[in-house]
């Protein structure tokens, strides 16, 4: 598995890594076993980086987390072989700029630190917190205590916005910024890439599949389950809709999916093309794809070991998010 530095954390970690939400909720019922396997099917795959949060399950994905870990050798840490960054900020309630505070950093990220069985976090990000949290010389101040304090070694932001990467990346010590980036969300490719890349920070890629729809597996009778927010949140109401199908209407993406998956070379399948090219883009550290099952995980996995893909695969997918996809998302996020 190939590796790059995260940013200004100076880790190598995996270019694929594992996305943990499923392990967490939201996405149906996995089982503790099947969760445990999957965590072990990507990482005997070569995945060294893990990424969850504290409110995926309220939890259960970070003690999952923690209980692989327990009983893997090389675990998270210092010195450890494997990452696990995780993200803090959605347990407030309500959810409003003025919870952002030291005493609640300090809060969240000993429950996670518990959870997560490690006396010092990786990388902790702020969980898409209200915009005017990325503006403010409180919140980095807060966290550079965090890391004095030992908490965390090292700090990102998770965003859904490129105005909100922006100015994150523009801080000192903003070691990631994570946003939702993949064949059918281009827009990080005009600013953000760009200068995240002359800042030395890092870029993690999330929903990298468009929430399953660039597996080209879904069509318009697929039904997903009452749990899953591919069912409650189509249209935000939840969370932010760009976090499900990447904010394209399911109907649209199902049939640009299907443009892509023509485009599929023999012997992979659609979604390791779209990881491609992801791993493709200048200035991606990782892509953090989830998965329900270990076969899913090994598939993700060996997106890696794919030639990149040339001038007409290329040409192809712009294509196809020109035609059908960027008049729904290239102004929203």
């Amino acid at each position: 598995m190939e590796t790059r530095v995260l940013g200004r954390t100076g880790r190598k970690v995996s270019v694929i890594g594992l996305g943990c939400w499923q392990l967490g909720a939201d996405w149906g019922d996995v089982g503790e076993d099947e969760a445990l396997e999957v965590l072990a099917g990507a990482v005997d795959s070569g995945v060294t980086f893990l990424d969850t949060a504290d409110v995926y399950g309220d939890g259960r994905s970070e003690r999952l987390i923690g209980q692989f870990l327990a009983g893997r050798a090389g675990g998270a840490g210092a010195g450890g072989t494997l990452t696990v960054a995780t993200k803090m900020g959605r347990r407030a309630d309500p959810h409003v700029a003025g919870a952002y505070t030291l005493d609640a950093f300090r809060a969240w990220t000993d429950r996670s630190r518990a959870n997560l069985g490690v006396d010092r976090l990786d990388l902790v990000q702020l969980h898409c917190p209200p915009t005017e949290v990325f503006s403010l010389d409180a919140t980095y101040d807060a966290l550079d205590t965090l890391v004095a304090e030992g908490r965390v070694a090292n700090y990102g932001v998770s965003v859904e916005t490129a105005a909100e990467a922006l100015t994150a990346i523009a801080r000192p010590n903003v070691a990631s910024v994570q946003l939702v980036f993949n064949i059918f969300r281009r827009k990080p490719l005009e600013q953000v890439l760009p200068a995240a890349i002359a800042a030395g920070v890092g870029i993690i890629a999330r929903v990298p599949l468009a929430s399953g729809l660039l597996s080209g597996k879904y069509d318009a009778s697929t039904v997903f389950a009452p749990t899953d927010h591919r069912s409650y949140n189509r249209h935000g109401e939840a969370f932010d809709v760009g976090e499900t199908f990447a904010g394209v209407p399911y109907d649209v993406g199902v049939e640009a999916a299907q443009r892509v998956a023509a485009l599929t070379p023999a012997g992979a399948t659609t979604a390791q093309l779209a990881l491609r090219w992801l791993l493709d883009q200048d200035g991606v550290s990782a892509v953090i794809p989830g998965a329900r099952n270990p076969a899913q995980a090994r598939g993700n996995a060996a997106a890696a070991d794919l030639a990149p893909l040339d001038a007409a695969q290329l040409d192809a997918l712009r294509a196809i998010y020109d035609d059908t996809i960027r008049t729904h998302v290239q102004t929203r996020w």
